[in-house]
């Protein structure tokens, strides 16, 4: 009967152990878990910093009533990324002793007993734990459109140096020669002093090289964005 559960759940036989089976397959399962812990934090820290107040592109859902900050009223606390983001030290910090119970006198004594009685339902049961609340978190998370492309505004249209470098490459122009262009005309945007194509278009060298059109066309978000659909399938297995 044990035989036949083994064989349906995909279960084999150890193939070299003595008293204890080897730890090394334990550690690689909690280093594992580590691993998904730290994707989770990954995740809860983009949620953070978009969720600060000059950030405010998106946030956890605020239900109404609920407090935030208890000295700034006016404050959303990120409280379930932040939890979520102690609870993925927790069980990173359990694939170390994992891995120190790797090495065992004669390897069969049973030192890593004690360590795995601890680690194995606390990493495994605090994880199932964050999957869950980081799976609300994105389910209900509020998203300001508005507000990511007021941020972009204010950058004065910095984001397209790249494309405009490249542009201006395969124009001919040299990569060196090309980054000096951009660079001296982005350099007065970061101080206020004026719009990152306006510069651009009344650049001569720039001008010389790409019309008006072209670096209009370089300045399209559009073009970031082209893909997203495909991306999206890619991920989540659709169309």
């Amino acid at each position: 009967m044990e035989e036949h559960v083994a064989a349906k759940m995909g279960l084999v036989p150890e193939p070299v152990s003595t008293q204890v089976i080897p730890r090394d397959r334990h550690a690689m399962f909690f280093a594992t878990l580590g691993v998904v812990a730290s994707c989770l934090e990954r995740l809860t820290i983009e949620v953070r910093h978009l969720q600060r107040t000059e950030v405010l592109e998106a946030e956890e859902f605020f239900a109404p009533g609920q407090k935030g900050s208890s000295a700034m009223p006016h404050k959303r606390n990120p409280v379930l990324t932040e939890n979520v983001t102690g609870l993925a030290r927790l069980v990173r910090g359990m694939a170390l002793p994992a891995m120190e119970n790797v090495a065992l006198w004669h390897e069969r004594d049973i030192s890593h007993s004690s360590v795995e009685r601890m680690i194995g339902p606390d990493a495994t049961v605090t994880l199932d734990f964050a999957l869950a609340r980081m799976t609300g978190v994105i389910d209900k998370l509020v998203v300001y459109p508005a507000n990511m492309r007021r941020n972009l505004d204010r950058l004065g249209g910095l984001i397209h140096s790249q494309r405009v470098l490249l542009a201006l490459t395969q124009a001919g122009v040299s990569r060196e020669d090309a980054y000096a262009l951009v660079q001296r005309n982005a350099m007065p945007v970061w101080r206020g002093e004026g719009d990152f194509l306006a510069l651009l278009k009344a650049d001569p060298q720039v001008a010389a090289v790409l019309k008006p059109e072209q670096l209009e066309e370089l300045f399209d978000l559009g073009y970031h964005l082209k893909h997203i659909d495909t991306i999206f399938a890619r991920v989540f297995g659709e169309g």
